[in-house]
């Protein structure tokens, strides 16, 4: 059985700034999971479903509920915690 192993990142604690780009990273992570989608044939559909290629959530990230964008912060903040537990630096010129 599959037993998931994700890089420990809870010692990884980021500044104001770096929060902050987590959500601009959240809303581009659903914005090219959206257009992969319509690229792929899907639409907004109010019922997911895989036989007629539907789903609810493709729409503008500001219109997603809490929970579906934290779906996607989650993933960006665990994604840029693990690029900082790997070492990387995030610089802004």
């Amino acid at each position: 059985m599959y037993v998931p192993k994700p890089i420990d990142t809870t010692d990884i604690v980021l500044s104001d700034d770096i929060q902050k780009l987590t959500e601009l990273i959240a809303k581009n992570t659903h914005e090219r999971w959206a257009l992969q989608k319509i690229n792929d044939g899907w639409t907004y559909g109010e019922v997911f479903s895989y036989e007629n290629k539907t789903h609810p959530c493709i729409l503008e990230y500001e219109s997603l509920s809490e929970g579906d964008k934290d779906y996607d912060r989650i993933t960006s903040l665990e994604t840029i915690k693990t690029l900082l537990k790997l070492g990387y630096k995030i610089t802004k010129d």
